[in-house]
C-alpha cells in the first residue's frame, strides 16, 4: 500500500492543492514550483526564503513559519530540509519529485551559482554566493553539497510515500517529463 507512484504521462485526475516539490539542488524545483502555482492559481513559497536569514544564518522562526504555510488549504512548497519534511508531506496531496540525471543537475547547479555570484545576485535576507573559491574550502558549499546528495531521495521518497496513502508521487525523470507533465495539468 502507500502513495500513488505516476509519470509524466499518467493523467492528473485530482485536484492538486498542496503540492511539495521535491528534488536535489539544481534540478529545477523552485522553477517548477513557480509554474505550478502560477498554472493552478496557488500561493507558492520559496522554502530557503523561510530558512535563510542574513549572513546565511537559519532563522529562528523556520519552523513556524514552514508549519503556517502548510496548515492552509492551498499552497506550492519546495521539500527539503529534514526538520520539516515530514510536516509538509502528511500535509501535502502531491509530491512532485525532479528525479534529473546527474549531469543535468551538476551542470544547472553550477551554471546558476557562477551566474549568481558574477552578478552578485540578492536571494534571501540579503545573502549573495559566496566566492567561487569557497567551492575547495567549504564543504556545505552548494555545489559540492549536491554531488554529495545526487542521490538521497531514491531512498526517501519511497519512505515517505509508504506512510502516506493518499499522495500522488509524481516522479519525472528528464526536462522533457517535466514539460509534459505540466502540459497535462490543467487548472
Amino acid at each position: 500500500m502507500g502513495a500513488h507512484f505516476l509519470g509524466p504521462l499518467d493523467p492528473v485526475d485530482w485536484h492538486p492543492r498542496r503540492v511539495a516539490v521535491a528534488g536535489t539542488s539544481g534540478t529545477g524545483k523552485t522553477t517548477l514550483a513557480r509554474s505550478i502555482g502560477a498554472r493552478l492559481g496557488l500561493p507558492m513559497t520559496e522554502i530557503d526564503a523561510l530558512f535563510h536569514g542574513p549572513a546565511w544564518q537559519p532563522r529562528a522562526s523556520f519552523e513556524s513559519d514552514v508549519e503556517a504555510v502548510v496548515s492552509g488549504p492551498e499552497w506550492v512548497i519546495e521539500w527539503q530540509y529534514r526538520i520539516v519534511r515530514g510536516r509538509i508531506a502528511d500535509r501535502a496531496d502531491t509530491l512532485v519529485w525532479l528525479d534529473l540525471p546527474v549531469r543535468v543537475t551538476m551542470w544547472r547547479v553550477v551554471r546558476r551559482t557562477v551566474v549568481r555570484r558574477l552578478r552578485r545576485t540578492e536571494l534571501w535576507n540579503g545573502n549573495t554566493e559566496p566566492p567561487l573559491w569557497t567551492f575547495l574550502t567549504d564543504h556545505d558549499h552548494i555545489v559540492r553539497w549536491a554531488w554529495v546528495h545526487r542521490h538521497t531521495l531514491r531512498g526517501r521518497i519511497p519512505e515517505v510515500a509508504a506512510d502516506r496513502p493518499g499522495l500522488h508521487v509524481v516522479r519525472l525523470r528528464s526536462q522533457r517529463e517535466v514539460d509534459r507533465w505540466m502540459a497535462g495539468l490543467r487548472p
